[in-house]
């Protein structure tokens, strides 16, 4: 692909000359130009820094989360047919996005309080570039804080003490009682009322990176990185001892700290990988019994390093809302992806038509994934794994050049207009894809697109210029009216 231009972030991944031909189509259009700047800003993007929110339960996690994304006035997606099992999320703060990740949904836990704190703990720092440490001001620094403590130490991450519960000046010193965990200085914020989160934010901002240090495939030649997950059991330690047992290259235990996944560097097809391996991820017998909540940590973990997510179905059992949620976190979280149906080995004609019938139902919103069916017990067709990578990682990377792009939408919006709704029918006015991995395009209109149109939109894309094997992320901006044009 040879389109691809690259001039920095200011203009998403336009080449000054196409970024300026796009600016005065937008003018003739009456768009503002400031709104379109920060619109190709914001789908121009690379990876968002990633920032974990920790605490011990009832310190009020959950709260300041809705407190950080709730800045965020952007309609979210509607993605049909999907559970939403979150966690992690987008947000913004002073003109910078970030994604963050909320422990505060699992602290009903069947568990030893401390070590569910310290496992979901662990997975969130994991995945993180830095952390916000949630403290309960009007308590105090208890054991089990103590403990975190020593796991944010020994991840080494960048650290935002948050005294929460102070909601006036008389809270205060309980605040400053809690710079003895030796983490800095405690910020003093009310989730509840919002009192000091604008002066946390400003801290959490300087703490992360600009971009998150895993720069995508940016290290000249590095191996592209993959994710297998998949729920509990459907087999992803036996496929990565298959691939890896073949032809192991080396395996890379990465130093260190007990939260560190195994990394394996495998060859296969004549390439290098690196499998960021989930299954691998800390197995702790005793974290077996409540393991949702975990198992979605854990892959959240795994998929925010990797480039690839390889998501592993067992073939022999229905697609569960589980096998859902996980593709619908690689999904949202923009990655390639492949869907691999494990155990085909043992499935007979039966289980097969019955196979496909949920296929189509269940698992229609991904149908441009690639699919291949495997056997990890017996290494049948695993050959065919890495071409469905790598047309996933290519489908991740295509851009399409605005003029073609322009082209293709015109004679769509001639051939298939949008329904009148009210008395007036919206058009798509212009677009241009601002970014890649995954690749996203905001579209300007006259009017309000409704759900489906732009999921027909999409399928049009998708049938026009490939993108097989990767979400497509398209935002549309509407003119605002003008009492006059300018």
């Amino acid at each position: 692909m040879n389109d691809q231009i690259h001039t920095g972030d200011e203009h998403g991944e336009l080449g000054d000359a196409e970024y300026a031909e796009f600016m005065e189509l937008a003018a003739q259009e009456g768009f503002d130009a400031e709104e379109v700047e920060s619109e190709l800003a914001a789908a121009g993007h690379g990876p968002l820094p990633v920032l974990a929110v920790v605490g011990r339960p009832n310190v009020g996690k959950s709260t300041l989360v809705n407190r950080i994304i709730g800045r965020r006035e952007a309609v979210v997606e509607d993605r049909p047919g999907v559970t939403r099992d979150r966690v992690t999320y987008e947000a913004e703060w002073a003109g910078r996005r970030f994604k963050v990740v909320d422990t505060g949904g699992w602290e009903q836990d069947v568990l030893g309080i401390d070590a569910s704190v310290a496992a979901q703990a662990e997975y969130a720092i994991e995945a993180a570039d830095a952390v916000v440490f949630v403290v309960d001001a009007t308590v105090g620094a208890t054991d089990t804080d103590e403990a975190v403590v020593k796991l944010l130490r020994r991840a080494g991450k960048p650290v935002v003490l948050c005294a929460n519960k102070v909601d006036g000046p008389s809270a205060e010193a309980d605040a400053a009682m809690l710079w003895s965990l030796g983490l800095g200085e405690p910020m003093p914020v009310s989730a509840l009322h919002g009192r000091g989160t604008g002066d946390m934010l400003d801290e959490v901002l300087k703490a992360l990176p600009e971009a998150p240090a895993a720069t995508f495939g940016g290290t000249v030649g590095g191996p592209r990185r993959i994710a297998l997950i998949g729920r509990p059991n459907v087999g992803k330690s036996s496929l990565l001892n298959k691939v890896a047992g073949e032809e192991r290259v080396v395996v890379n235990e990465l130093a260190g700290t007990t939260r560190d996944p195994v990394d394996e560097l495998i060859e296969l097809g004549g390439t290098t990988w690196k499998f960021v391996d989930t299954a691998g991820i800390r197995k702790r017998v005793h974290l077996q019994e409540g393991a949702d909540y975990y198992a979605s940590l854990r892959t959240a973990a795994a998929v925010e390093k990797a480039e690839v997510a390889v998501i592993l179905i067992d073939a022999s059992e229905t697609i569960s809302v589980q096998d859902q949620r996980i593709i619908t976190m690689a999904v949202e979280a923009g990655r390639a992806m492949v869907i691999a149906f494990n155990k085909w080995d043992t499935l007979d004609e039966e289980r097969r038509y019955y196979l496909e019938r949920e296929i189509e139902t269940e698992l229609q919103q991904i149908a441009w994934a690639p699919r291949v069916n495997v056997s990890a017990r017996t290494g049948r067709h695993m050959e065919k794994l890495v071409p469905a990578i790598e047309t996933a990682l290519a489908g991740w990377e295509t851009r399409v050049p605005t003029g073609r792009l322009n082209a293709f939408l015109g004679e769509l919006v001639s051939a298939h207009p949008h329904p009148i709704r009210g008395g007036k029918q919206p058009r798509i006015l212009f677009g241009t894809q601002a970014g890649t991995k995954p690749p996203r395009f905001v579209l300007f209109a006259s009017g309000f697109l409704e759900a489906g149109y732009r999921r027909f939109v999409e399928r049009r894309l998708r049938e026009e210029f490939g993108f097989e094997g990767t979400p497509i992320h398209l935002s549309v901006r509407v003119r605002e009216k003008r009492s006059k044009k300018k």
